[in-house]
């Protein structure tokens, strides 16, 4: 890598101070000094070090100053590119950087030292790792790239860096190291697309495709060669023949072949599965006019004297791409069928195809420093709309090259630091990127990681440091867990003061261990009482399983939780055991009085459940089947905590009006409209990232209350179980219906 220094101090070239004079003649003078003194503190600083490359230090550093220069970058950008490597041989990197060059360009320099750093970990684990792994960890790395490089320039100068790595090589005719290739191919090069850094992504990607398939790279080159005369002659007519119809016109255009890309040569091959001579691209024009209006003039021009193929028409001009480049495509055909390409767009929209956000990146001359640098947040903004997976496409569409024009709208609905700061990317010991959101803690990373290595968290270095779990977490750093072999998560960690936990996912899960262990403490405790009452009646070889069916209930488990509940009593047990015919009637009081005193006034109580005949009756809604208004009711009196209130399909009311038919009483709602009441809602859905927030919108919007979430994700499907408090069924019905337009819903219902 460009910033992993070799143990061996071998000799290396020593370029002089006016190697680096061409690539800074077009600068404004001070902005060119700039430059020449850090390749003055560089050549003082690398002398004769290479790099684990074997390439000298100088020549690399010469090599990015060449490359940034094709790309027009800024003076900070060339000064930290020939900086390159200097975070790594400086005592004290960030002091000394900042003395000697400033704050703008000691921080891009550090940067690119960080992101260098993040490659070498990931090559040193990419063996151990499956395919599917090892693609899912390259597009979090995508994302971990930018959201260490806040400012574009690092991008920019690792991207040179990395160029200049595989062109070395390629000179040298050396063997490539391990995974350079395609990190540089899956990694890089779409960065470069995403950017519209252009002449980099193009020659990032042949360049890696000649060491990933040298054969295949040498067949297409070797065709190319053979048709390069006849496809030349015909270009040279066709340009001749467009000037002329635009001549005609009175349109002023720069008319040219367009530069032939191996790569993107075999990519078109493989994804529309035709053979090299049925490519349209191999022959292709490129047409700058003047304004965006002459562009449609132009198409119009060369559609009437040529047969276009509709098929193959692009307006990119109205719909950009995502990375803002912009131009009009089409294929047409000549008179003998020979099929070629034609590309019309502005000098400015050809000036940001070549060269991407660069080419937005401003000088000191243009503007003071406050408009420059709202004019480079901008331009770094647009490329995050773009590359984000967060921001919605009605956003992204918004994100139009002419950003000054869209700036204002575009900062007034989304909030620059959100989109930078809302996640941070860490790495494990074994260096897989971790995506959190911000805030997390290192217990938010252990959940991450595996649910029950969260549960087992006791401790955790960061960066090889002991640090508390409630520690907020930053870009890069390196988490390691300290776990117990057995145990469980602390109830502290769900009060958000102390701070354990800031992902809800996390809080999640938490709760969930809490209502299982409550839910087989519950179990345990009616297993107790009804093993002793089994003992106690000598009935010890009764089967759970056939007692719990009996009583119409699904296992001997749920069984236990009723009773552990009250839900479900003893006496139940012992009349399906045959050992009670009747229920005693000084036991059944309450429900002789129930029956009796039927006929007298109706009264509202605290649940807002209305109990015909009863008086100051004590009501609950029971919790298997959590009744809201206006679901259909009916009341079952158990014993000491009043009337359990059940809906009138509940399988539990179902199994105990079977067993005891006289505690069934008629029920109704009251007219209270201040109460809430809890209902269990399942979501299933295609899991991605954000949709736990946007169900959770939703519920906000509706004034829902939730009080409880459970999610469980296998093979790409989140399973999300909320626990919310409505006023009444009718409520979380509209609730239902927004949720099931929220993207990736596939259903979404009441328990």
């Amino acid at each position: 890598m460009a910033a992993a220094i070799s143990n061996q101090f071998t000799t290396g070239p020593i370029h002089p101070m006016d190697a680096l004079t061409p690539l800074v003649q077009h600068l404004r003078e001070e902005d060119a000094a700039q430059v020449r003194r850090a390749w003055e503190f560089a050549l003082t600083l690398y002398g004769s070090l290479k790099l684990s490359t074997g390439e000298a230090m100088t020549t690399h550093a010469l090599g990015i100053a060449q490359i940034l220069d094709a790309a027009r970058a800024d003076a900070p950008a060339r000064a930290s590119g020939v900086l390159f490597s200097a975070g790594s041989l400086l005592a004290r990197p960030e002091e000394q950087l900042v003395e000697n060059f400033g704050r703008d360009i000691g921080d891009i320099v550090l940067g690119v030292r960080k992101l260098a750093r993040l490659g070498e970990q990931l090559r040193k684990t990419e063996h151990s790792r499956d395919p599917k792994e090892i693609s899912q960890q390259i597009e979090t790395l995508r994302k971990m790239l930018l959201a260490f490089a806040t400012d574009i320039r690092v991008v920019l100068v690792r991207l040179a860096s990395r160029l200049q790595t595989l062109r070395y090589f390629a000179q040298t005719k050396l063997p490539l190291p391990a995974g350079l290739a395609r990190e540089s191919l899956d990694l890089y090069a779409p960065l470069a697309n995403r950017l519209g850094v252009w002449q980099i992504k193009w020659e990032l990607e042949d360049l890696s495709y000649r060491f990933l398939e040298p054969e295949d790279y040498k067949r297409v080159a070797r065709m190319l060669d053979q048709k390069r005369i006849e496809r030349e002659a015909f270009i040279e007519n066709t340009i001749t023949e467009v000037r002329r119809l635009l001549s005609e016109a009175h349109i002023e255009a720069d008319v040219s072949g367009r530069p032939k890309h191996i790569y993107s040569i075999v990519s078109k091959m493989r994804s529309k599965r035709v053979d090299f001579a049925n490519l349209y691209d191999v022959r292709g024009l490129r047409v700058i006019v003047e304004d965006e209006r002459t562009c449609y003039s132009a198409l119009s021009i060369i559609h009437a004297r040529w047969t276009p193929l509709q098929s193959e028409f692009d307006d990119y001009i109205a719909r950009p791409k995502p990375n803002g480049y912009r131009s009009l495509h089409t294929v047409v055909q000549d008179e003998t069928g020979r099929p070629f390409e034609v590309q019309i767009r502005t000098s400015e929209m050809h000036r940001f195809a070549e060269y991407g956000v660069a080419a937005h990146w401003r000088y000191k001359e243009k503007a003071g420093p406050a408009q420059d640098g709202y004019d480079d947040k901008i331009a770094w903004l647009r490329q995050l709309l773009a590359w984000k997976n967060e921001v919605t496409g009605s956003v992204v569409a918004e994100a139009e090259p002419d950003i000054q024009g869209k700036a204002e709208s575009l900062l007034h609905r989304i909030e620059p630091a959100n989109l930078l700061d809302d996640r941070i990317y860490v790495l494990t010991p074994q260096a897989r990127v971790i995506e959190l959101p911000t805030g997390a803690t290192p217990v938010d990373f252990a959940y991450h990681v595996h649910t029950d290595l969260g549960h087992r968290c006791r401790g955790a270095r960061v960066d090889g440091v002991m640090v508390p779990l409630t520690t907020v977490l930053k870009n890069g750093q390196t988490v390691e867990i300290l776990a117990t072999r057995t145990g469980g998560p602390s109830r502290d960690w769900l009060n958000m003061q102390h701070g354990y936990l800031q992902s809800q996912r996390s809080r999640a899960k938490v709760r969930q261990w809490f209502n299982a262990l409550d839910q087989a403490e519950t179990a345990m405790t009616g297993r107790a009482l009804v093993e002793k009452l089994l003992q106690r009646e000598g009935k010890t070889s009764v089967s759970h399983e056939e007692l719990a069916r009996k009583l119409d209930i699904e296992s001997a488990e749920q069984m236990f939780i009723a009773i552990g509940k009250e839900e479900l009593s003893l006496r139940q047990i012992e009349v399906a055991l045959g050992l009670r015919q009747v229920v005693e009637a000084d036991h059944d009081a309450i429900t002789e009085d129930l029956i009796t005193r039927r006929g007298l006034h109706a009264v509202h109580n605290k649940s807002g459940v209305l109990v015909v005949g009863v008086d100051a009756l004590l009501t609950q809604l029971a919790k298997c089947c959590k009744p809201a208004p206006p679901d259909e009711i009916i009341g079952f009196v158990t014993r000491g905590k009043g009337v359990s209130i059940h809906r009138v399909d509940c399988r539990n009311f179902a199994a105990l009006q079977k067993v005891n038919p006289e505690r069934v009483i008629e029920t109704q709602w009251g007219q209270r409209h201040d109460a809430v009441y809890p209902v269990d809602v399942l979501v299933i859905a295609s899991d991605r990232q954000g949709l736990l927030r946007d169900i959770s919108e939703v519920f906000s919007r509706e004034k829902i209350n939730v009080v409880g979430v459970n999610t469980e994700s296998k093979k790409g499907i989140a399973r999300m179980s909320f626990t919310a408090e409505v006023t009444d069924a009718n409520q979380l019905k509209r609730a239902l219906s927004l949720i099931a337009e929220v993207g990736g819903v596939q259903e979404t219902r009441r328990k």
